[in-house]
């Protein structure tokens, strides 16, 4: 569709994370028929006509095939599914979101639901200062002067301070900020196909593990008492070189790494598998190269219930895994979720797939995406603001 009207809006949030609100609204206001094309720096202010907490505040430009109502109400529907509730006579409050539409093209319009340009807008320095950011030279329609103009001219001084925050226009760019994604679960989980799906999306390196040329996998499965520590080692020891080589070289066509594993799992399979005294052994080879390896931005763990995973497992047809048992897949469950415990600071994130399928359905596919999605921004606003 032809997206051929160019509007500005302001966004605002002083509740709960205010810089996840705003990044959200960017995010959700998008369709076939409106884009985001250009968002200006975050600003901080003290709340303005009541006692409220301070406001993150900025600008979007758009292009849109909505006629000026019809852009009212998409984003009052954005507001609502971000939180924000409306009443007609609840005048100035906190609020999760606030967007207003500043300028429609050069379009004057007043109507009792619309008045474009928005008739306070000249008042408001934290309101002009991140609309001269993306439109400086951009005209009011009624007083024929442009942005920079009006900030200089406004009598409102209050302080304004730029804060490190950025908002990005699209998922595509948003992710763009990871450096690495691990996706990590349990035998059946799903891993590689969820990591092949978001690299083809979003364009992104794949780090995939490789383990089917094992010699001692077969073995293993028959006789794990006899076998589980040459595995071990030898997963240890290919997990490591794979992992080092790949994490360390970055592809400049690509916008960010991700893997269907994380070499923590090494250990976590270990301690299942292994002998107290070697297990003892393995973790002290284990913790030196741990030390030496890239981590994930985000760990996201992928949380599927033995039985499904026991259809999984039998669906693919591997024959070295024909003789898993639930137990097993017990025990590995458990000690992924001990890891996800006891180390706070891995930026994990565990996901229920338990009824849900994301290869055949996209809104559980768009579910995980979102998740994702608001754990980067969570990230993003402790290590800027």
């Amino acid at each position: 569709m032809n997206l051929k009207h160019t509007a500005y809006l302001s966004l605002g949030s002083n509740l709960g994370n205010r810089y996840l609100f705003l990044q959200q609204a960017v995010l959700r206001l998008q369709d076939d028929r409106l884009k985001v094309s250009q968002a200006s720096a975050i600003y901080g202010n003290k709340a303005v006509g009541f006692e409220g907490a301070d406001f993150l505040n900025a600008c979007l430009a758009i292009q849109t095939s909505y006629t000026p109502e019809a852009l009212l109400e998409r984003i009052q529907n954005t507001e609502q599914e971000l939180g924000r509730e409306r009443s007609q006579s609840e005048g100035y409050t906190s609020r999760t979101v606030d967007l207003d539409i500043l300028y429609y093209d050069d379009m004057v319009l007043n109507t009792e639901l619309l008045t474009i340009p928005h008739p306070r807008m000249a008042e408001r320095n934290f309101v002009l200062k991140p609309l001269a950011d993306i439109a400086p030279q951009h005209y009011h329609p009624v007083d024929h002067i442009d942005t920079r103009n009006l900030l200089q001219q406004c009598k409102d001084k209050s302080n304004l301070h730029k804060t490190g925050l950025l908002l990005y226009t699209s998922r595509q760019e948003l992710f763009g900020q990871l450096q690495f994604l691990a996706i990590e679960g349990n035998i059946g989980a799903g891993k590689s196909t969820l990591v092949n799906m978001i690299a083809k999306d979003y364009n992104a390196k794949t780090v995939l593990e490789r383990f089917a040329d094992n010699p001692f996998l077969p073995k293993f499965y028959e006789d794990q008492a006899r076998y589980a520590f040459p595995l071990e080692m030898s997963f240890l020891a290919d997990r490591y070189q794979q992992f080092t080589d790949d994490t360390s070289q970055f592809d400049l066509f690509k916008n960010f790494m991700i893997s269907d594993y994380d070499i923590f799992k090494s250990l976590i399979f270990a301690k299942i598998t292994l002998q107290k005294e070697e297990f003892a052994l393995y973790k002290k080879v284990f913790n030196f190269m741990y030390k030496e390896v890239k981590k994930p931005d985000i760990y996201v763990y992928l949380y599927q219930n033995t039985p499904r995973l026991l259809t999984n497992i039998k669906k693919r047809g591997r024959d070295y895994e024909k003789n898993i048992s639930g137990n097993y897949l017990d025990k590995i469950n458990r000690g992924y979720l001990d890891f996800i415990k006891i180390n706070p600071l891995q930026n994990s994130l565990a996901i229920d797939l338990t009824g849900m399928d994301f290869v055949a359905n996209t809104a559980d596919y768009e579910h995980i995406l979102g998740l994702i999605e608001t754990r980067l921004i969570e990230i993003l606003s402790k290590d800027n603001y």
